[in-house]
This record gives C-alpha cells, sequence and structure tokens, in this order.
C-alpha cells in the first residue's frame, strides 16, 4: 500500500512540475512587459509569447481532464484523415518550431486515407509528440512527422526527433503498450512525460497500438490506428 501511494505521489509531483513550468515562465514575461514599455514590437513579441504559453498549458489540462473522463465513453470514434490531423498540428506548431529555430516536416506515404479513431484524441496525441520533439534538433535536424501503411493493416502516424535515448524503463514501459502515470525523463530534458501518459491513454481508448522506435540518433513515437472500412473520396 506505502509503494502504490509512492508511486501515485510521484505521478501527480511530474504533473505539479510540468503545469509549474508554464506558469513560471507566463509569470517572468509578463514581468518583462515592463522592459519593454518603450518598444512596441517588443511588446507585442512578448504577449504573443504569453498567449502561446498559456495556451499550451491550457491544453495540458484539457487533456488531463479528458483523460479523466474517458471511461465515461464520450469521445466517439469515427472515420479520420489522419493527414489532416497533422496537417492541423502542423500548422498549428509551425510558428512555435520557427521561434526556436527549429524545423517540422511531413512525409505521408500511406494509400489508405481514413483510421478510426476520435478527432480530439489523435489531434492531441500528435500534438503531444510533436512538443517532445521541438525540444530536440535544429535546422539542419528537422523533426518529421510522417503517415505510413503497415503490413498488420493498420496506418502509422509517427514523430521523429534526435533527442537522447529513451531510459531502458520508460523503454520497457512503453513497450508493453501503455504509460501507468505521468513520468520524469531525466535523460530527455524538456521532454513531457506527462505528454506520453497522456498519449498512451488515448491510444488505449481508441484501441490503438503506443509504441516507440529507438535509433542511433532519436527516437520514433507512434501510434498505430485500424483502418476505417468507410471508402474515401480524397
Amino acid at each position: 500500500m506505502e509503494s502504490e501511494v509512492i508511486d501515485v505521489n510521484s505521478g501527480a509531483l511530474v504533473v505539479a512540475h510540468e503545469l509549474k513550468a508554464p506558469l513560471s515562465l507566463v509569470r517572468q514575461l509578463a514581468l518583462s512587459l515592463e522592459l519593454e514599455s518603450g518598444n512596441p514590437d517588443g511588446v507585442q513579441r512578448v504577449g504573443e509569447q504569453i498567449v502561446a504559453t498559456s495556451e499550451r498549458a491550457l491544453r495540458q489540462v484539457n487533456d488531463l481532464l479528458k483523460v479523466a473522463r474517458l471511461d465515461d465513453a464520450l469521445f466517439e470514434l469515427e472515420p479520420v484523415n489522419p493527414r489532416a490531423i497533422c496537417d492541423d498540428v502542423v500548422n498549428e506548431l509551425w510558428q512555435l518550431f520557427k521561434f526556436n529555430r527549429r524545423e517540422l516536416r511531413i512525409d505521408y506515404r500511406n494509400r489508405r486515407y481514413l483510421v478510426v479513431a476520435n478527432r480530439q484524441l489523435l489531434h492531441s496525441v500528435v500534438y503531444n509528440f510533436c512538443l517532445n520533439a521541438m525540444n530536440y534538433g535544429g535546422e539542419e535536424l528537422p523533426s518529421e512527422v510522417s503517415v505510413t501503411d503497415r503490413r498488420d493493416g493498420k496506418i502509422r502516424v509517427a514523430v521523429r526527433d534526435y533527442g537522447p535515448a529513451v531510459p531502458t524503463r520508460i523503454w520497457r514501459e512503453i513497450k508493453r503498450g501503455f504509460v501507468e502515470k505521468p513520468v520524469e525523463i531525466a535523460m530527455r530534458p524538456g521532454s513531457s512525460g506527462m505528454g506520453l501518459y497522456i498519449a498512451s491513454r488515448f491510444a488505449q481508448y481508441m484501441q490503438a497500438d503506443f509504441g516507440l522506435i529507438r535509433h542511433r540518433d532519436g527516437t520514433s513515437f507512434y501510434i498505430d490506428l485500424p483502418v476505417s472500412r468507410q471508402l474515401s473520396f480524397i
């Protein structure tokens, strides 16, 4: 019982730490507004950063609320175009990547277009994968969002980064198909353990496979989704 309490507390600490970081940044940015008071462009730039940081923090909170409501079966599964979801995420994040001098590319090679998923949940999965990838790479090592057909009849949506190796303990947990609680990934500073936990839970709900591939120079996080038998006119 004691170990279970410690386990739960460690997950809560990771959540608290990840939510504290953007709040601290917003506070810091708000304080810097005074220094930019005579520079309209500077004020606008700081204001945009405050809005963007706040939106990312709110998204994390909303995702956690969705995790808490998964048992209520509120999220309908339907035919979804994974390319459209990835396009939405890339369009949403390209300014953030550009601001951090990062590049995000897309590679679509799937011949079957529709998967069975929930639009909101799949969007959150890809969004969290991309946010993790943003911390690793650069203009010479762009992160990549890909959609490919699988031999097992599923479609894989993956995000490739060039970060440090994922610790074996985390790799084994993800290899089992899910992450039990938000975890801190010590070897990958800036990587969101909470984001991986959320992605894991959403994948499980959509009856998809969640996993990762360790490369010599980075990691690919992926979700394999069942193909929809509905005809596509794309």
